[in-house]
């Protein structure tokens, strides 16, 4: 009697046991063994991380874009002397650089030129510039632009114009752009030793091509009518040539050309600059 009784209590006890091992078919580990319950742990994360991949369009955490929009920029110098029965020397120099987001465009640039002939200075000009452009649209922006200009040939001792505006793309491409800008601006000079500040209108226009991803062919022009006497306008123009030589170096052939309908009194009114140049891009 005694007997049967221990085995049916052997039985009972075993009981819990077994349905214990049920409720974890997979043999996961007790949570006494901390060693088997950490390789389970890692075993259930290789699984899952295996499902999301083989699930269309999942996609982990950890893949983050890097692609960013960088500044890209150029400097072009170029240098011309002659000697002999006239001697000469001519140096340019060139800074541009610009950086679009989907958003946000920016373009700075400077540029300088100095010259002589038997030791009499013909060139002395530095120019330089910001522009920014916020798009509203694919083709509708709202811009800022500030300009400075020295001319010591022109007696153009500085001329500061400010300018915000709207612009649009006629064409907007990888190879071609086309923009249209017009917009308010204030003009402060000191021109002939006098000092002139007066509202002007702005209108701008910008052109841009690549062939097949290696020359580009650019022009440029805005045009400065003053409310007070349109007769004394200003036009600023430049239509240029980039031929790649190689990835970081190419050459430049540009034609700038500076033209005040009223210039200082005793100088010509307009100032046309052929340069080219080697450029440096990074």
């Amino acid at each position: 009697m005694k007997k049967h009784i221990l085995i049916v209590l052997v039985l009972v006890g075993l009981t819990p046991c077994s349905r214990a091992s049920d409720l974890n078919p997979t043999g996961a580990a007790p949570a006494n063994n901390p060693a088997l319950a950490s390789n389970n742990a890692l075993e259930l994360l290789a699984m899952e991380t295996s499902n999301s991949q083989a699930i269309p369009g999942a996609v982990l955490s950890t893949n983050v874009s890097t692609n960013k929009p960088v500044w890209e920029s150029s400097i072009t110098l170029g240098a011309t002397a002659t000697a002999g029965n006239v001697n000469s020397a001519l140096a340019t120099g060139n800074f541009q650089t610009h950086k679009k987001t989907p958003f946000d465009e920016w373009n700075l640039g400077m540029d300088a030129v100095y010259g002589e002939v038997s030791s009499v200075k013909n060139s002395e000009s530095l120019h330089g510039f910001v522009q920014y452009n916020h798009l509203y649209s694919e083709r509708w922006y709202g811009y800022a632009r500030a300009d400075a200009l020295h001319d010591g040939i022109a007696d153009v001792a500085y001329r500061f114009t400010f300018s915000p505006g709207a612009g649009y793309y006629f064409i907007k491409d990888k190879e071609t752009s086309l923009a249209g800008e017009i917009g308010p601006a204030i003009l402060y000079e000191k021109l002939d030793d006098e000092y002139h500040t007066y509202p002007t209108l702005r209108l701008g226009e910008r052109f841009e091509h690549k062939f097949d991803g290696h020359a580009r062919l650019w022009q440029n022009v805005e045009f400065l009518p003053p409310f007070t006497d349109p007769r004394a306008f200003l036009v600023n123009a430049e239509v240029g040539v980039d031929t790649p030589l190689s990835k970081h170096f190419s050459l430049q052939t540009y034609v700038q050309d500076n033209y005040a309908n009223r210039p200082a009194p005793g100088f010509k009114d307009n100032d046309v600059k052929l340069v080219s140049a080697l450029a440096v891009k990074f």
